[in-house]
């Protein structure tokens, strides 16, 4: 009998999906728990897992390499470090208003040619299309009023590996993501440490309202954006667009990037858990009917845990899902006017 049908159990996932389904997630979430304490204790867990967040303490040191005026914008490509070892590159988009305080949105590529696709400008057909799918985040932002952080995320753009002889030839973050597995950390707590760091830089600004932060991302842009917000309560509002999903659904049953991995988070929880480490603030969930990396069914799969948790914690009004009719893609139209409502009015209830 055990050697009948073979075949289905010489392929690698076979073990894997039997092994995830006995698995207890130990700090899953239930209806009715203490929420205060387990979301401390999630949140220690979640830190052991991603590794060390290594970033420095002490005010941010930039450097202006470029400045253009336009129209309704001033623009800034700037060098800061995450710690002395690290350095970023960023944009950073002010509006030109009168206005004393504005509010910020840290704006995060995934696996686009780079940041200059958040602010809109295309060197190639592809990034021409980039744009086109919404993703020029940065000049979106400046136009809805807020001051704009586009940060170069590691592996990306500006940022891929140049010192290595050997380079992985299908994928710009496998290095790095094997180096930091090698080295007990992973590559998500090193864009969480970057984008940390982007709201120290944010934070020092005087024209910034360091209340009404909030941070955008797509696919690994929208990773790190809802991680970085599970570990940085300074972010206000968190919008991650076709990233959320339960990891069953993805990466468990579809093929992605390594880069979004956190080893034995599913002896823990899944993704949609997380959002206990969120709320009580602002999440909004982009996704795309026809997104192939996160099927739609188990993204709200996963969001009815988010609703349920964001009911325990007293503010079910404070996350919402948006489900736009294509792919795997922004949906601007659909998602601005509810971010609006949401950090614009922040100044009012002050």
């Amino acid at each position: 009998m055990e050697f009948e049908n073979y075949r289905t159990k010489l392929s690698p996932s076979y073990y894997h999906k039997k092994l995830m389904r006995r698995t207890k997630k130990r700090l899953a979430f239930s209806p009715g728990v203490d929420f205060i304490s387990w979301q401390k204790r999630l949140r220690k867990q979640f830190l052991e897992l991603i590794g060390h967040i290594d970033k420095e303490k002490c005010p941010v040191k930039f450097k202006i390499l470029e400045e253009r005026i336009y129209s309704n914008y001033i623009l800034k490509k700037i060098l800061f470090t995450t710690n002395p070892d690290v350095m970023n590159i960023a944009y950073l988009l002010i509006p030109r208003m009168k206005k004393t305080k504005f509010p910020a949105m840290i704006c995060l590529q995934g696996h686009t040619p780079g940041a200059h696709i958040s602010i809109g400008k295309a060197y190639t057909k592809h990034d021409k299309e980039y744009i086109a799918g919404d993703r020029d985040f940065a000049i979106q932002a400046v136009k809805n009023g807020f001051v704009a952080l586009a940060i170069e995320q590691r592996c990306f753009g500006e940022r891929r590996e140049k010192l290595q002889k050997s380079i992985c030839p299908y994928s710009t973050c496998l290095d790095a993501e094997i180096h930091a597995l090698m080295l007990g950390t992973t590559l998500v707590a090193e864009r969480v440490a970057d984008v940390m760091r982007g709201i120290d830089l944010l934070c020092q600004i005087p024209y910034v309202d360091k209340n009404r932060i909030g941070c955008i991302g797509h696919s690994a842009g929208g990773t790190a954006t809802y991680y970085t917000s599970c570990v940085d309560r300074r972010i206000k509002l968190a919008v991650s667009s076709c990233a959320f999903c339960t990891y069953e659904g993805s990466p468990m049953n579809v093929s992605g990037c390594m880069c979004r991995c956190i080893p034995r988070i599913l002896n823990f929880c899944s993704m949609e858990d997380l959002a206990g480490l969120i709320a009580p603030r602002y999440l909004i969930i982009v996704a795309g009917k026809k997104d192939s990396i996160s099927p739609i069914a188990e993204v709200r799969k996963g969001f009815k845990t988010v609703k349920q948790i964001y009911q325990e914690a007293g503010v079910p009004m404070n996350c919402k899902l948006i489900v736009g009719s294509g792919g795997h893609r922004f949906y601007a139209g659909l998602t601005w006017p509810v971010i609006n409502s949401i950090l614009l009015n922040r100044e009012q209830e002050k």
